[in-house]
């Protein structure tokens, strides 16, 4: 959800509960204003009818000299001289309906004898008022709050216009290329110490990523040199044949240790290219053909082991990728299935429109599948295996939004490729 949704939606329910609480206290603030004014009313007409009874000592059914209507029964027992408030409903025989009156009750004596006394007050007029100053003051509140609504949103988008212009511009920053990144100006101070941060930010990301280009750009060149000028020094003294047996033994031992320290950092140089994105270029590739196309380049070591391969494809598999990182992935998956392959083994490939998947039959996995995937990390101890080659492949289906996953199946191992 975006920041000016959120803080819209919080607003508005915010404002909906304040609003309501609001309303409520309004309509009991004015029903309780209106309720003591018709009280009020009624002890005046209390004191009136006592008046009157202290003059004439008796009342008559027809002294309709208040506007209220009275009631004057007779009383049984003890009474109190309290006076009571209540609510009452009345009938009206014109209209055939229950009438809401405010009634004041009371005790007094009349000629000698106690009467219980009611004085009741018409609430039509007022409960009209009530609802009717209610409509209107939920009608102004809803306007206000819908008003308040689009402003607060319109305020809020212009504010944060700045803010969204500079993460626009973030997200097609390219610290590959040369161009330094240059946010919107505000006249927010918070947003503006927020893009000074971010381009020094920027900046420094992108000295780092040229300083370990150049870095992995010198490695290669440099450390790959002094290790192929040993290799073959070491060669030809291995094919002279002017070497003792242990001469000739630890000459070997050196030769593969130099061949594995050169690969060794081939494949780390290669996870640092990796990493920092220097393979820029990219291009829509059917990965089903690819895979089919490298095979051939394994027709030899097939043919030695006399492995079986098995290919079954439900349509295309096409991926916005590197070439250059599309081969070694494919070449890697491929090579993993081989090399622990059995003899007169299996090796299976299956293509569909989401995913691309290599099986192939071996042993039985002893460690974690999903560890396979992380740096140095082997089933086999072989000298030859340094554990590079998956990590390479989990990491450029990282960089291009690929799941992959590894599943060993009684003696079949399984690593799918799939969209994320």
């Amino acid at each position: 959800m975006k920041l000016l949704q959120k803080t819209s939606r919080i607003y508005l329910l915010a404002s909906l509960a304040i609003y309501f609480v609001v309303g409520i206290a309004f309509y009991r603030m004015i029903r309780s204003m209106i309720y003591d004014e018709v009280e009020s009313r009624l002890k005046v007409e209390k004191r009136d009818f006592e008046t009157y009874i202290r003059i004439h000592n008796t009342w008559e059914s027809n002294s309709y000299f208040v506007e209220n209507k009275i009631e004057v029964k007779p009383a049984n027992g003890s009474f109190s001289k309290k006076a009571v408030f209540t609510d009452t409903l009345i009938h009206n025989r014109y209209e055939e309906s229950l009438d809401p009156f405010r009634q004041l009750t009371f005790y007094t004596v009349i000629n000698g004898k106690p009467y219980r006394v009611a004085i009741r007050k018409s609430m039509i007029q007022s409960y009209k008022l009530i609802e009717a100053v209610s409509a209107a003051i939920i009608a102004f509140l809803g306007l206000l709050m819908i008003c308040m609504f689009f402003f607060h949103r319109r305020l809020s988008g212009k504010l944060w216009q700045p803010f969204y212009d500079s993460l626009a511009r973030i997200k097609d920053f390219d610290w590959t290329k040369d161009e330094k990144l240059k946010l919107a100006d505000s006249n927010i101070t918070e947003f503006n110490e927020l893009g000074d941060v971010m381009e020094k930010m920027a900046f420094k990301m992108q000295h780092d990523y040229k300083s370990l280009r150049e870095f992995t750009e010198n490695a290669s060149h440099e450390i790959q040199t002094p290790l192929a000028l040993i290799n073959a020094r070491v060669e030809q003294f291995i094919q002279s044949g002017d070497l003792g047996k242990d001469h000739t033994y630890w000459i070997e031992e050196i030769y593969h240790a130099s061949r594995r320290m050169s690969r060794l950092n081939q494949g780390l140089l290669l996870l640092a290219k990796i990493e920092n994105q220097q393979f820029t270029e990219s291009e829509e590739i059917d990965l089903s053909k690819f895979v089919e196309k490298k095979l051939g380049d394994f027709e030899d070591i097939l043919s030695h082991k006399q492995i079986t391969v098995q290919i079954q494809s439900s349509g295309s598999f096409y991926k916005m990728m590197s070439p250059a990182l599309a081969d070694i992935m494919i070449a890697n998956l491929l090579n993993n299935a081989i090399k622990h392959n059995h003899v007169n083994g299996l090796l299976q490939i299956e293509t569909a429109p989401e995913f691309l998947q290599i099986s192939n039959s071996g042993n039985v996995l002893k460690t974690n599948p999903e560890r396979l995937f992380e740096r140095f990390k082997k089933e086999s101890s072989g000298a030859e295996s340094l554990g590079l080659g998956l990590a390479i492949v989990k990491q450029i289906c990282d960089n291009y939004d690929l799941h992959i996953s590894y599943e060993n199946i009684d003696s079949m191992h399984i690593i799918r490729v799939r969209t994320a």
